[in-house]
């Protein structure tokens, strides 16, 4: 049967190059790479590690924030084991302690000295009620036999104790930290204790300075929910102090996931929520209407996604940015381009497009911070990869849910695979190579910021040869 209908063109990262514009930049290092991942929250760069097992929790999205960027961690254990890889992330650095970690005086040795191992800590608060009168640390017990003394009667009293008053500046409290040659700084208000400064945070402060933080100094961290325990899980996130949520469908324009995003909105009106995956500008305007404040674009462009192949639907990944940013640019909501870029240079490729973000599960995949081992094959080393909706991925979904292993075939809908990739190493290093070809892509544009790469930026399309002048040729001297 004949159709006369109208069929676009549709192209994706490879199909097109940025043309050089003159440049107003002496150097690479002008450019300005803020950006806005939803309406209320920022970024120092414009890096997203994406909601995959394989790719995201805490130990990666600690490391995404501490280099500017963001990690978002996945929905695909319990609801529990979300936000604890949550807190994992908000307890790692911050300003000041809000809510630090006490015991009553009378405990035993051997009681704080599990406390403080159970959870991560080198010191704890010691209250008589809710009166400070000491501090424990490593150094009280290191030499002691007796465990079943009373931490009382080895802490640091409050007599000896130094102490500031809440509210006080991060250089003040530098000061007195280095005037007592103390490493723990109490903040009193009242008589009450309110919460504590170390010197482990404030250098952390100083290692990162360009770390996307909240206002209390905490790295900011995103988690993804789906359609299924939707509020429930929200709920329980936004309690852990998550930054923002990410609804992830791979299909997000549906009549259901509009309902959902409306609950969340309703019920949590306080929180951001982006609203993924889409690809077209219909969707776009569909979402933000019903209260988006980012969108995520996407629909089949990851290595490990096999939807396309399998549904046969889908739009080239430039054009879907293209469309998506033409509707919310006029609702001044921010897009993020969500996988497809294989280069460096596809990043500045999707922030031209309209993108004000973008988020990956490849790019970050072997590295130290993805979960998982170290895979030695062939004298070659490598880690899993696996797309969300691969039949791995799902399988140990159910052994996770059910506590047990299963042995036999699931009967589940595929549109994934899983791969090994090449071990990278520190994904910092990883991170900082595609910033450099971010910040080549805007000086070869002539753009300083995000905003000007949107202005500026302009495409050519390309042939096959021309892609395959564009790629290096002879034989690498090293990896």
């Amino acid at each position: 049967m004949f159709f006369s209908m109208e069929i676009r063109t549709g192209l994706t990262y490879n199909d097109v190059l940025l043309i050089p514009k003159k440049t107003p930049l002496s150097s690479r290092s002008e450019t300005e790479l803020k950006t806005i991942f939803t309406r209320n929250i920022s970024l120092n760069v414009p890096l997203v590690s994406s909601n995959m097992a394989s790719v995201t929790e805490h130990k990666m999205a600690i490391a995404m924030a501490r280099n500017g960027g963001l990690g978002v961690i996945h929905q695909f254990g319990t609801i529990e084991e979300q936000v604890e890889e949550v807190k994992k992330v908000k307890k790692s650095t911050s300003y000041i302690i809000e809510h630090p970690l006490t015991v009553q005086e009378h405990i035993t040795l051997a009681q704080a000295i599990d406390t403080m191992k159970n959870e991560g800590v080198t010191s704890l608060l010691v209250l008589r009620g809710d009166e400070l009168v000491g501090i424990f640390t490593f150094r009280d017990y290191l030499f002691e036999k007796d465990m079943n003394k009373r931490i009382s009667e080895v802490m640091t009293t409050k007599e000896r104790l130094v102490t500031a008053a809440y509210g006080i500046s991060l250089e003040e409290a530098k000061e007195i930290l280095h005037k007592h040659r103390i490493e723990k700084l109490p903040l009193m208000q009242h008589e009450r204790l309110l919460g504590l400064i170390t010197t482990k945070d404030i250098m952390k402060i100083e290692t990162w300075p360009q770390a996307n933080r909240d206002s209390k100094g905490r790295l900011r961290v995103g988690a993804a929910v789906g359609v299924k325990d939707t509020l429930q899980r929200a709920e329980a996130l936004i309690a852990a102090g998550v930054d923002v949520l990410i609804l992830d469908i791979a299909h997000a324009h549906s009549d259901f996931v509009i309902e959902r995003l409306k609950e969340l909105k309703m019920h949590f009106s306080h929180i951001d929520v982006m609203v993924g995956n889409i690809a077209t500008a219909d969707a776009a305007r569909d979402l933000i209407e019903a209260g988006a404040d980012g969108l995520k674009v996407g629909i089949g462009p990851s290595p490990v996604c096999t939807t396309r192949i399998i549904s046969g639907s889908g739009v080239p990944q430039l054009t879907a940015v293209m469309d998506v940013y033409s509707v919310a640019k006029l609702y001044g909501v921010p897009v993020c381009a969500d996988g497809g870029m294989k280069y460096p240079g596809d990043v500045p490729k999707a922030l031209g497009a309209g993108a004000t973000s973008v988020y990956s599960g490849s790019f970050f995949s072997g590295t130290d911070e993805s979960p998982g081992m170290i895979i030695m094959k062939d004298g070659k080393r490598y880690k899993r990869y696996m797309g969300s909706a691969s039949y791995d991925s799902n399988h140990e979904r159910k052994e996770s849910q059910d506590g047990k292993k299963v042995k036999e075939k699931l009967d589940v809908f595929v549109e994934g695979v899983a791969a090994l990739v090449d071990y990278k190493g520190p994904v910092e290093e990883v991170i900082k190579g595609i910033l450099k070809g971010v910040q080549s892509g805007f000086s070869y544009c002539g753009a300083r910021t995000i905003q000007e790469m949107h202005e500026k930026a302009e495409f050519i399309q390309i042939t096959t040869s021309a892609w395959e002048e564009s790629l290096s040729h002879g034989m690498k001297l090293s990896d």
